[in-house]
């Protein structure tokens, strides 16, 4: 650095506090192990080969440099077993200095030392030479030893020019701390002081900043703004976090920084505090049986969260026990690092031994019992099945029987014996039948759940023709045997079957049977003969013949021989007949025990002769009344078939005389021709036009046939016109005019009815209310619909509506109808007057005497004051309705409302007791 510029100082204590964990180290009393220097300091080039030997470290351990092993905390550089540190790849260093740490642990004791390796890159070749090692102890510097304290770690060293010594100004480079994790305290534990040596000058304050001092976790790391001491203030967990990237800041009292900040990192120093962790308790594996040793089990995999590249989380497997320990206590043998399980001795056998249970350990510190810490897992090993056992059958014959025609029969069981694993492959039997069995009348089908096998009968044998069988059957598993593995005599058996004789059937050879012959034959005329045979060549037995089905009952059957005679004349065109063939069955029976019968068919192919005359087509048919270029086509149809159909002749015939004067036949082709006038004009009626027409047939059927035909008066389009269409029909004028007049005196009666109903509903509105009771159909019910000031009024005696406590000047009155509009004559009631100039508050008071004033004024007329119906007079034919004005007003049946029609239905709802919805 250059003169006046503050030099950051950083003071270690490396006191016992920061091992109090490890309290022992600082009890040795004859030996001190060690780096020789706490740091080592040595000049680089900037590129740096792989393998480049940099610098030595020294170690003495007090039981010898035999256990010592070395590493760092860097991924770019190594150290040997014999303290070189070297470059582990070729690399470019970035900036003017690397810092990192090697650390030496003694593996039996597990104690470990660090040491600090600065390398530092050469500016020029003048000032300094790659490669020169400079080997630096805790108290050598550049500077005057007699300014800095015994434990301070001093800034990088200076050049040298001939004006003396001169500070570059360069930051300092701190080598990381070590903190061990877990440490007992005290707390807060002072682990290093910085210090600027502006401090004599001027007051400093010190703080850090980071992820543990003012960012999360907060408060990790503190520091004594004055004196610069930084503490941590509670154990570590390098689980936690294994390590810190801290930064120093120096300021004076205004807050203005006197040092560039420094970096400091801190390491927790891991401990073995952690269990291997099994990934799993139960692990599971799988071998086959008879394996020989070497062969792969399983993996069992166990992780400790201490640092993987210390003894603390290194693991080691062994195995504790094995149950059963059969055949041999030690079956199984587990890699030491890896946890593959493998076989180690031979005999493994799934009949004897199915499933070993295994105890795996993991113990860390490189599995060092005495030190390191264990876990346990189970590992399950199960003894896979292999076809190692051939099936074998339990007896070396089977015999069984079978009836003759049977199929889907089992008529033997075969049984076996399989030593492997029930249900598998190399357990699951297939039998196949090796000799005995040519034509394949037999099949063996496997049991899948006891493993017989099944003979079954899968093509009907004949007891005529084979009465037993001797089957030579061999059974095999699904899977092919184990290498070195022989079939066993046992797999093979004989099976005897005998086949039973049953009544069989007998049997038309020819069936379905078919004959030709023409249609037409007489009856009594032998056809074929149709018989059956017996396949029960051994037994002596009659067969018997008999109609099953004979449709047309043509046929006739001997019950002996079978011969089919005809009983009724057949005929090709009957709806028995499809497609020309006649279809019967008979039935043939045995007198065995039981009977048998079967049953044949025979068809019979009726050829057709010329036995149908034709019949002309269309029946009915219309044309204009004068000559046109309208036709009637006609054509014929047959029941016959070719030959026996067209081409037609059609001809007229020549009585009457007047069918050839009035038509004509025109030939169009074979199968049709043209009807049409002869004559100029032919009067509108109906016409029986007969004609002749004649088969092709041989010999040839003729046949007379009428066609009804309509001569009508046509429009210009050559249309029958509709009068013409009548007059057609055979009705005269006369006619025509008759049923015009009936539809219309039938539509005036219509009218008048219509007329006559409407005004019966009129009348019936316009009845006066009160009538006769013994007249009244609706059994005294009165219409109160009208309240007065109309016209239809007038016919009502109102009068009783009135009290006649107030009505007395009334009743007085000469006899008569009175309407109830009209004034009464009686004293007038005083009324409020209003007065001129209104109040607010005298509105209410006018209305409400006003109100008061009405009610009580009998001669009010009803236009336009309230008026009091709750009173109807005495002696009135109607019954008093106060009883109407609630629906729970009593208990009285109102039902019959119901009954009175859709206008009294809300009257019913509302008091005949519905429930409301």
């Amino acid at each position: 650095m250059t003169a006046g510029s503050g030099v950051l100082l950083v003071l270690l204590w490396l006191s016992g506090a920061l091992r109090a964990h490890n309290g022992d180290l600082t009890a040795r009393e004859t030996c001190k192990a060690g780096f020789s220097e706490e740091d080592y300091t040595a000049l680089i080039s900037q590129n740096i080969l792989e393998g480049e030997k940099l610098l030595k470290v020294k170690f003495s351990s007090c039981l010898g440099t035999k256990g010592t092993r070395y590493e760092t905390n860097s991924m770019d550089f190594k150290v040997g077993a014999d303290g070189t540190i070297f470059a582990a790849r070729e690399l470019r260093v970035p900036s003017e200095q690397v810092a990192f740490t090697v650390t030496a642990w003694d593996r039996q004791t597990a104690e470990r030392w660090d040491a600090v390796v600065r390398l530092l890159v050469a500016q020029t070749s003048s000032s300094v030479h790659s490669g020169h090692k400079l080997q630096k102890g805790k108290k050598s510097t550049v500077l005057d030893p007699s300014q800095l304290p015994n434990d301070t770690l001093l800034p990088w060293p200076q050049r040298q020019n001939s004006n003396g010594l001169r500070r570059q100004k360069r930051d300092w480079v701190i080598p990381p701390i070590n903190v061990p994790e877990n440490s007992r305290g005290p707390f807060p534990q002072q682990l290093v002081r910085i210090r600027s040596d502006k401090d004599n000058d001027i007051p400093i304050r010190y703080s850090v900043t980071g992820v543990g001092a003012d960012q999360p976790p907060m408060e990790v790391f503190s520091i004594d703004s004055m004196s610069g001491r930084m503490y941590v203030t509670r154990p570590m967990d390098r689980e936690e976090r294994a390590s810190y990237h801290l930064r120093a800041h120096a300021v004076d009292m205004n807050g203005n920084k006197v040092e560039n900040p420094i970096d400091l990192y801190i390491y927790v120093i891991d401990m073995n505090d952690n269990r291997p962790e099994f990934a799993n308790q139960v692990y599971n594996g799988s071998v086959d049986e008879g394996s020989k040793p070497g062969t792969y089990v399983m993996t069992v995999t166990a992780n400790d969260a201490d640092d993987s590249t210390t003894a603390n989380g290194m693991v080691r497997y062994r195995i504790v026990t094995q149950t059963p320990q059969s055949p041999s206590q030690n079956m199984f043998t587990i890699n030491s690092e890896t946890g593959d399980i493998v076989t180690v001795a031979a005999g493994l056998d799934r009949e004897k031994v199915q499933q070993y249970t295994v105890i795996i350990q993991a113990t860390d510190m490189e599995g060092n019992l005495n030190y390191g810490l264990s876990n346990t897992a189970t590992a399950i090993v199960t003894v896979t099945d292999v076809n190692d056992n051939p099936p074998e059958f339990t007896a070396s014959t089977y015999a069984g029987e079978v009836p003759e025609n049977r199929v889907e029969t089992v008529v033997a069981n075969l049984t076996v014996m399989d030593r492997d694993q029930p249900h598998s492959p190399n357990w699951n039997a297939v039998y196949r039948i090796i000799s005995g069995d040519p034509s394949g009348h037999f099949s063996i089908r496997t049991d899948p759940v006891t493993n017989e096998g099944m003979v079954t009968v899968v093509k009907a044998v004949d007891y005529e023709l084979n009465r037993a069988f001797m089957l030579t059957v061999m059974v095999s598993n699904q899977a092919p045997l184990a290498s070195g593995i022989q079939m066993s005599f046992q797999s093979t058996a004989g099976v005897t079957i005998s086949v039973m004789d049953i009544n069989e059937a007998p049997y038309f050879p020819s069936n379905h049977k078919l004959i030709r012959l023409e249609e037409g034959v007489p009856p009594g005329t032998v056809l074929t003969t149709f018989s059956a045979v017996d396949p029960d060549r051994f037994l002596q037995q009659a067969v018997r013949y008999s109609k099953l089905s004979d449709p047309a009952n043509w046929l006739h059957i001997n019950t002996t021989n079978g011969q089919i005679t005809t009983a009724a004349i057949l005929d090709r065109e009957s709806l028995y007949v499809k497609n020309n063939v006649y279809e019967a069955t008979f039935l043939a029976a045995d007198n065995g025990i039981p009977p048998a019968s079967g049953t044949g068919t025979l068809q019979i192919y009726l050829i057709d002769i010329n036995d149908n005359a034709p019949e002309l087509l269309p029946k009915e048919a219309q044309i204009c009344e004068k000559p046109s270029l309208n036709a009637i086509n006609i054509t014929a149809a047959d029941a016959d078939i070719d030959p026996n159909i067209g081409p037609y002749v059609f001809e007229l015939p020549f009585v009457p005389a007047t069918v050839r004067k009035n038509w004509t036949i025109s030939r169009l082709n074979g199968d049709y021709a043209q009807l049409s006038l002869r004559i100029m004009y032919l009067e509108a009626g109906m016409y029986d036009v007969p004609i002749i027409v004649t088969d092709s047939g041989n010999p040839p059927l003729s046949n007379m046939s009428i066609i009804k035909v309509k001569v009508c008066p046509c429009d210009e389009n050559g249309d029958c016109t509709t009068i013409g269409a009548v007059a057609a029909a055979g009705l005269g004028t006369g006619a025509i005019v008759a049923i015009l007049i009936c539809i219309v005196i039938l539509l005036t009666m219509v009218l008048l009815f219509v007329v006559w109903m409407k005004r019966r509903e009129k009348e019936r509105h316009t009845k006066q209310l009160l009538i006769d009771p013994e007249d009244d159909v609706r059994d005294n019910i009165l219409k109160y619909d009208e309240e007065g000031g109309g016209e239809e009024d007038q016919d009502y005696d109102l009068s009783q509506l009135q009290q006649p406590e107030a009505m007395e000047h009334v009743l007085s009155k000469a006899p008569g109808v009175r309407r109830v509009d009209e004034r009464p004559v009686g004293a007038e009631p005083q009324y409020p007057v209003r007065p001129v100039v209104p109040h607010p508050g005298d509105i209410g008071d006018f209305i409400n005497e006003g109100l008061r004033a009405a009610d009580n004024d009998p001669t009010a007329p009803p236009y336009d004051s309230l008026l009091v119906f709750d009173y109807e007079g005495s002696g009135s034919t109607a019954g008093s309705v106060s009883s109407l004005n609630s629906s729970s007003s009593g208990d009285q049946d109102y039902d019959y409302l119901n009954d009175w029609g859709p206008r009294f239905k809300k009257l019913a709802d509302m008091y005949g007791g519905g429930e409301e919805d």
